[in-house]
């Protein structure tokens, strides 16, 4: 918490400077699975980090200053694209962002990256079809993503098939994903087999996402023992430090064998973001699984970091420290900067904890959801719209009646009877892969978008985003009247 609060005020951020080859302090060397292997890590500071920590508003402009020194720091990828961030610079920031990948290619030479993709979803909140996930996929992979993280908010792996199989073809790492939570639906056995069907379907390393903070240290042990004894692929973890467990949590999946981290660098970590790096470099400093990472070298991506949350203060999340309401709520980091956000623009921000005691209640009426992205949202927004008005479920949202038709696949546990009555009525609910519903979109995207878009990737913008794409486009192209 001190922390966050002194870097985001502070002129320049301060970094240790332990040399890399400084002697590891005299004490006995702990028991660490996967021995003698380095831990990986995968930095998040452009794509998650951000996002938990300052709703997505950091430009590509900012960013470019630091991507040389990040590339050198041996990361094993930079996730830095996907999520909520295509969405924010369209609607928000109003910068392509396509180029956001082109300009990262031209500063980082020697890591990978990565681009968070959500199955059917992409990068938006409902399902596409399947000829807009093929080209999109296609056209990312052109620009130069290397590791696409695909995941679905339900973990219904058909909502992942197309995705998976597009970047086969594209001849690009698929790193899957498994979204972690608590519920009597997800158990250690339910994330073992959810894991091995993604590594049947081409999966080349598993992530476990602990979007909300709730993994605890024996969780952690116990789950990334399970996956490493049944998985022939690497194992990599993610943990939001929302609920103050993540450090703890971090050390025991080292200690069972875990291969890779998501990290931030110190000035963007902690809080509803991610651990930092600095601190894993520092404590497996001289243990079998050393990185050998220069500590040192996050001084000057430290100050420019620190300047981020200086400049954006007011979109930087409140809930700086630790949460341990998340364990009930189950919130991502992501989502509350987001809902916090929301409700200071409609001036309701003392009405915060009730929103997220509701959210409980509709996350069970939702039959238990991982609260990834847009599941998370759709449970945000309708505990929302029930404090506000007063009446659970006197408005329900049409993405909630989507998720009640099946449009988003099959929940984990039942929908109960009054959010089906609300949402749907009588209507019987769809038991197929959403997409086989969904009729082709490129061509009308195509054409609809006549006069705004003049290349490929602009036609993909469209068709994602079509409610906002025609301003983001007269803004791009300077069109005085729309077409020309």
């Amino acid at each position: 918490m001190f922390w966050n609060k002194f870097t985001a005020g502070a002129k320049e951020a301060p970094s240790v400077t332990v040399p890399p080859n400084a002697p590891s302090q005299s004490v006995a060397q702990p028991d660490l699975g996967n021995a003698g292997i380095p831990v990986k890590f995968n930095s998040v500071d452009f794509r998650d980090g951000q996002q938990s920590l300052l709703a997505t508003r950091v430009t590509t402009a900012d960013m470019i200053p630091v991507l040389t020194a990040m590339d050198k720091i041996g990361y094993d990828s930079m996730e830095m694209w996907g999520g909520a961030t295509f969405d924010v610079m369209v609607r928000f920031l109003k910068i392509d962002p396509w180029n956001r990948i082109y300009t990262f290619k031209k500063f980082v030479k020697n890591t990978p990256l990565k681009m968070v993709c959500r199955g059917q979803n992409l990068v938006g909140y409902h399902a596409y079809p399947d000829d807009i996930v093929e080209r999109f996929i296609a056209a990312a992979a052109n620009a130069g993503i290397d590791v696409f993280l695909i995941f679905d908010a339900l973990d219904d792996l058909r909502n992942c098939e197309t995705a998976f199989n597009a970047v086969k073809k594209a001849g690009k790492k698929i790193e899957g994903s498994v979204q972690y939570n608590i519920s009597k639906y997800h158990t250690i056995e339910h994330f073992v087999s959810n894991a091995k069907e993604q590594e049947r379907m081409g999966a080349s390393l598993i992530h476990v996402e602990d979007m909300a903070g709730l993994m605890t240290p024996a969780a952690s042990y116990e789950l990334i023992s399970a996956l490493k004894k049944e998985l022939n692929v690497p194992v990599h973890l993610h943990c939001h430090c929302t609920g103050g467990l993540a450090v703890a949590s971090y050390w025991e999946a080292i200690r069972a064998g875990v291969d890779g981290l998501d990290v931030c660098t110190s000035s963007l970590s902690m809080g509803p973001s991610l651990p930092a790096i600095e601190t894993f470099a520092a404590a497996l400093r001289g243990t079998s699984r050393d990185p050998k990472i220069d500590i040192g070298k996050f001084k000057s991506i430290n100050r420019t970091f620190a300047n981020y949350r200086k400049d954006l203060a007011e979109f930087e999340s409140k809930l700086i420290g630790v949460d341990v309401g998340c364990l009930q709520h189950q919130i991502p980091g992501g989502m509350l900067s987001n809902l916090e956000s929301q409700l200071t623009q409609m001036g309701c921000y003392n009405r915060l904890q009730d929103v997220l005691d509701e959210a409980i209640r509709v996350r069970e009426d939702m039959g238990f959801p991982p609260l990834a992205t847009p599941s998370s949202q759709m449970c945000g927004s309708q505990a929302t719209m029930n404090v506000l008005t007063g009446k659970r479920y006197g408005v329900v949202s049409k993405e909630m009646k989507d998720y009640c038709r099946g449009m988003y696949g099959k929940a984990p546990g039942p929908i109960s009877p009054e959010l089906m009555k609300a949402a749907i009525g009588d209507e019987e609910p769809l038991t197929g892969r959403p997409a086989d519903y969904l009729e082709p979109g490129y061509e009308k995207a195509k054409k609809d978008s006549e006069g705004y878009a003049r290349t490929e990737e602009d036609i993909l913008t469209w068709a994602l985003f079509p409610e906002n794409a025609k301003e983001f486009f007269i803004h791009k192209y300077q069109l005085k009247e729309g077409r020309n």
